[in-house]
């Protein structure tokens, strides 16, 4: 009964939160980047709570689950890209645009921008079926009489209409709320759960020695296709720079970063602990369900409902960053780019609806494809890192790079990506390489090699991203 209360406690908040911000979004500056008005503090939390999604809370739990502290690995790839982040933060707000791909049009040419939209379109659909699955299983928790498939229909619904509703506005204030009170939650079940556990020499005799050791059973080559993708999706996030191209300042972007950092080093350490200690206490089937199962089963029940609710929040919030930032791509970079350049406010703003629905369906459609979210979400991130990160981080680092060499690394870091998972997966090709490998060597050897052979840009092309 307390599970159904907070969790209906939960949506109505959404609920509220989202239909005040849908009436005060009255702008395409409202919708995409409200109305850059983002204070810091404001931004730590709806960058910590993009981030940490079903990717970690599913994903990472099922490393964790299965293989201990190794899944430590894949947030740690976050945590460097962080330190890359702190460098450029402050001048992409100054850049002050809408998307990733104003970018790279911007530095490159609009054959750029359009192949990183296609690169961007497919990994965020594909990390947005996993959000939804992850919601029905949540639900199916909560309500065990509700089938998961019907779970992630009632999710993918319950995200769309929200999403399309307000835009960055209300996703922004939503997540302040949902990441200060899952970490909060999280600071006292973690120590509570180990306490009630026996402790970690209760927690240690119970799992295999390997669950806590630095590599595991795994193998440095296993921890670096944790660490690689994870790192090069967050350096190039495109919902990340939508948030700091919302920031009310460079100041405000900059103190966002650092703020960024602390948490996140937190929030995801307390949650692969968390995932650790509930598979010393329970077994499950689906692995992917030991946090939202050990705070169902393993903490007392009014803690374990906040936490339950917090975890379904999150990935709710997630959901809403990745289905919202395609559409965006697609409204700003194709539509009023390429369809309709006199587009009015309120077309792009029907259009950009209709978009996020449309994207909505996509993402589902992939939900019902794949069981590991793990699987799904290194896939997805690849996919991103590959193609989009290195053309991005040439932007603020490399003075040489050049339209060829981006257009190339953007195509052949997505092709290769999608062709040594489609290999892997029909014949058995090379089981043992993770396709982050072959698809980042692709991306930034031709990128290197292609602006060398070719003509240097005009120094009107880099200069604005170096003063």
């Amino acid at each position: 009964m307390i599970y159904g209360v907070v969790l209906s406690i939960v949506v109505i908040v959404l609920c509220g939160v989202t239909l005040y911000k849908t009436i005060s979004s009255h702008t395409r500056s409202d919708f995409f980047v409200a109305g850059r008005k983002l204070a810091w503090p404001v931004l730590v939390f709806t960058l910590l709570s993009s981030w940490i999604g079903a990717g970690s809370l599913l994903g990472g739990a099922e490393n964790a689950y299965r293989n201990g502290f190794v899944a430590l690995w894949q947030p740690a790839g976050g945590w460097c890209g962080l330190l890359v982040i702190a460098l450029i933060a402050g001048r992409a707000r100054r850049f002050a645009q809408l998307t990733v791909p104003d970018l790279l049009e911007t530095r490159y040419n609009a054959t750029a921008r359009i192949l990183a939209t296609i690169a961007i379109v497919i990994s965020y659909t594909v990390i947005t079926s996993y959000q939804f699955k992850g919601g029905g299983d949540i639900l199916h928790l909560i309500f065990p009489e509700l089938e998961r498939a019907t779970g992630t229909y009632i999710i993918a619904a319950f995200v769309i209409v929200f999403t399309a509703s307000a835009g960055m506005a209300s996703i922004a204030y939503l997540d302040l709320i949902i990441g200060g009170m899952v970490t909060l939650t999280m600071m006292i079940a973690v120590p509570l759960l180990l306490s009630e556990s026996g402790g970690w020499s209760t927690v240690r005799q119970t799992l295999p020695a390997s669950h806590f050791t630095v590599l595991g059973d795994q193998g440095l080559s296993v921890a670096m296709g944790l660490l690689i993708p994870t790192m090069l999706l967050l350096v190039g996030n495109q919902g990340m720079y939508q948030k700091f191209f919302s920031a009310r300042s460079e100041k405000d972007a900059r103190y966002a970063v650092f703020g960024w950092i602390i948490g996140t080093v937190l929030l995801e350490t307390l949650l692969m602990m968390l995932a650790v200690i509930g598979s010393a206490k329970f077994h499950t089937e689906q692995p992917r369900e030991i946090i939202p199962l050990t705070a169902r089963e393993g903490l007392p029940k009014l803690l374990g409902a906040i936490l339950l609710g917090g975890i379904f929040a999150k990935v709710i919030s997630t959901a809403n960053n990745y289905l919202f930032s395609p559409a965006t791509n697609l409204i700003h970079d194709v539509y009023e780019r390429f369809v309709n350049r006199n587009a009015t406010e309120k077309q792009s703003m029907i259009m950009s609806r209709i978009l996020v629905v449309a994207l909505g369906v996509f993402a589902l459609l992939q939900a019902t494809q794949f069981e590991s979210v793990l699987r799904a979400s290194l896939y997805a991130y690849t996919i991103y890192g590959a193609a989009v990160t290195p053309v991005v981080l040439a932007v603020f680092f490399w003075k040489r790079a050049n339209t060829a060499g981006a257009v190339t690394s953007i195509a052949l870091g997505t092709i290769v990506t999608i062709a040594w998972n489609y290999a892997q997966n029909s014949w058995g090709f090379q089981k043992d390489l993770d396709a982050v490998y072959p698809a980042l060597a692709a991306s930034v050897l031709s990128l290197l090699l292609v602006s060398l052979a070719t003509s240097p840009p005009p120094e009107a092309k880099w200069r604005p991203f170096f003063e």
